[in-house]
């Protein structure tokens, strides 16, 4: 494999217009086609991190204990959120230094190979189009809510039934028209009142784990005071344990148990793949970036990178270790042993927490806000869906000369700068919903999940791999140069610069890490559909990304060269570095996000004090 270096001319055109009068009359773009840029750095933060909280930490929490036991899914999401912080931390310092609509796209296309980089802006939204439809099946399965009434006996509930009697009898279709229809209106609201509902769906979320986890430690306690035979730690220890005894899996007609070290490899692989789920919204910070205000000044995408990997890393793992303070691993309800599914609210961690622990009412609630918070991360991903869709749209000549007058529909947007016809094109596919109303939707809801998993474990492979090779443009020069520095092998980034917009210590390293695991977890994400005897579909669930994956490359390379020969494959780039975008605050110390003293002869001072507020703020909105 080579290396060819073309000019920006030669590769993806990218938001330039196009001259009405001198091309074909199905080329043309009718209408504006530039997104506005009227988000704050609160409205970016609040959109990734409630992109992130959907039903992946509500519903599969509990399987991810029933996996790897309690102490082992503590250790599976920290391990997964540093991996996540590694690929997110490499996208945000590039969409820092260029923010560009549609960094996903724009940055494998710039240094590694321009048809990976339009490959994994399908593979993108393919998974996001997959979320929305995931999402929407996921709720018409939580107004299913009933737990059997042996379960209720055998764990002392003080009522004989929990279930409920709202939507109960209403057809499953019913529900995914009226979800559908308000995911769809909410996403055609201008981007800034769009920003401001998300903010309000992002602080409820955020109030809510919080809550949960408070909630946990209070029911723990009070159940260690109500018998004091039990320890607070009871289900952490002998004779269930920081780690599951064993993981049990079935194929299509027999289950297998794994005991020991295989046991434990074998659970925590199944439970990061999980997690993975949970988690492939960290990536959203970066979607906003053409739509943000003020990048210079506020340094959005920088804080909101930190911010979304502080906030969900720290949130999640609490709220996973104290749900499981309250349940044991091998509780009847949380034994799940198919390859793929999305279960009800019954199975949820946190709502059998509360009917072990004989609480009544609570449980409603929970299941009422897990139909929220499933809607909302819908929201999310059909405006993550409709912005990767817009971005490709800009991409001119990748589209075939038949697509011409499509790509300008799609990459037209309204007066208030909302990219309607991405958003009307992407929610069709959410009716892909209507499979929640078939046999067996706990295992198509899993197998549409995992599909969904292993398209944004290509992406951000992708995403760290280019970053390895942006590394490559940059060097450490000296504070009081410019952030662009002339050498004779040519231009390079200067990442010590003063104005250089966001920069984190060993990133090649932390790059290098998240390439491998998201590889190897691609790799090994359909294992067990090999267990005997073999199981197609899951075996296509899992790997059907990856052909589609292949297939978008040589189509691109078949497209763009005519006599193209995969034996002799050549990466196009252009490695270009030039236009950067710089901070106006050349002063490190006085970055926002960071604490620095206003008043340097006296510390209990107005000023100094005033300065603690604003960085408390800075953090928390």
């Amino acid at each position: 494999m080579g290396n060819s270096y073309i000019t920006s001319e030669e590769t993806f055109e990218v938001d330039k217009p196009i001259s009405t009068a001198s091309v074909d009359p199905a080329r043309r773009v009718y209408g504006p086609t530039e997104l506005r840029r009227r988000l704050s750095e609160r409205h970016v933060n609040m959109i990734a991190f409630s992109a992130t909280i959907g039903i992946g930490l509500f519903l599969q929490s509990g399987k991810v204990i029933y996996l790897i036991g309690p102490g082992g899914a503590v250790l599976a999401y920290l391990i997964m959120g540093t991996v996540l912080w590694a690929a997110i931390a490499s996208l945000g310092e590039m969409t820092a230094v260029f923010p560009v609509k549609g960094p996903i796209i724009d940055f494998p296309s710039r240094f590694f190979d321009e048809s990976v980089g339009f490959a994994v802006g399908w593979m993108a939204w393919f998974a996001y189009i997959i979320v929305v439809a995931t999402e929407v099946s996921t709720i018409t399965q939580l107004f299913q809510f009933e737990f059997s009434e042996e379960y209720l006996r055998a764990v002392g509930y003080p009522q004989p039934t929990l279930k409920w009697q709202f939507g109960a009898e209403t057809s499953p279709s019913v529900w995914v028209v009226v979800f559908l229809l308000a995911i769809l209106l909410l996403n055609l609201l201008p981007v800034r009142a769009y920003g401001e509902v998300e903010y309000i769906f992002g602080c409820m979320k955020m109030v809510f784990i919080s809550g949960a986890i408070v909630f946990n430690v209070v029911i723990n306690a009070r159940n260690a005071n109500n018998d004091p035979s039990k320890s607070r730690f009871e289900f952490y220890r002998s004779p269930y344990g920081f780690f599951s005894r064993n993981t049990t899996t079935t194929s299509e007609a027999e289950a297998y148990v794994f005991t020991g070290d295989t046991g434990r490899l074998v659970g925590m692989w199944s439970a990061m793949n999980t997690i993975f789920f949970s988690l492939q919204g960290f990536f959203t910070v970066t979607v906003t970036a053409a739509e943000s205000k003020d990048l210079d000044r506020d340094e959005s995408i920088k804080l909101a990178s930190r911010k979304i990997s502080l906030r969900v890393i720290l949130m999640y793992t609490l709220f996973v270790f104290t749900v499981g303070l309250n349940i044991p691993y091998d509780d009847s309800n949380l034994r799940d042993y198919s390859v793929n599914s999305i279960r009800r609210g019954q199975y949820s961690a946190i709502i059998i927490a509360c009917v072990r622990s004989r609480i009544t009412g609570w449980p409603h609630f929970l299941n009422a806000f897990f139909i929220f918070s499933a809607f909302s991360a819908g929201v999310n991903a059909l405006y993550i869906a409709s912005r990767l869709l817009h971005a490709l749209a800009n991409i001119q000549n990748v589209w075939p000369q038949w697509a011409y007058f499509i790509r300008s529909r799609l990459e037209k947007t309204t007066s208030k700068g909302v990219p309607a016809a991405t958003v009307f094109a992407s929610w069709l596919f959410g009716l892909l919903a209507f499979l929640a109303v078939q046999p067996l939707p706990t295992k198509i809801l899993g197998r549409m999940a995992i599909n969904s998993t292993a398209s944004m474990l290509i992406v951000y492979s992708a995403i760290c791999l280019s970053f390895l090779y942006f590394k490559t443009r940059t060097v450490n020069g000296a504070p009081e140069e410019d952030i662009v520095i002339s050498t004779p092998e040519g231009d390079f980034l200067n990442r010590n610069a003063r104005d250089y917009p966001y920069k984190s210590h060993l990133q090649w390293l932390r790059a290098a890490y998240g390439l491998c695991a998201c590889t190897l977890l691609l790799l090994f994400n359909g294992w067990r559909s090999f267990l005997h005897p073999f199981s197609a579909s899951d075996f296509i669930a899992s790997y059907i990304s990856v052909l589609i994956f292949v297939l978008f490359v040589i189509a691109y390379h078949i497209k763009d060269e005519r006599e193209w020969n995969p034996l002799r494959w050549t990466r196009r780039v252009t490695m270009d570095i030039s236009n950067p975008m710089v901070t106006r605050e050349k002063d490190l110390r006085r970055r926002k996000g960071r604490l620095h003293r206003a008043n340097r002869r006296s510390f209990f001072s107005r000023e100094n004090g005033a300065r603690i507020l604003e960085f408390i703020w800075v953090w928390l909105k």
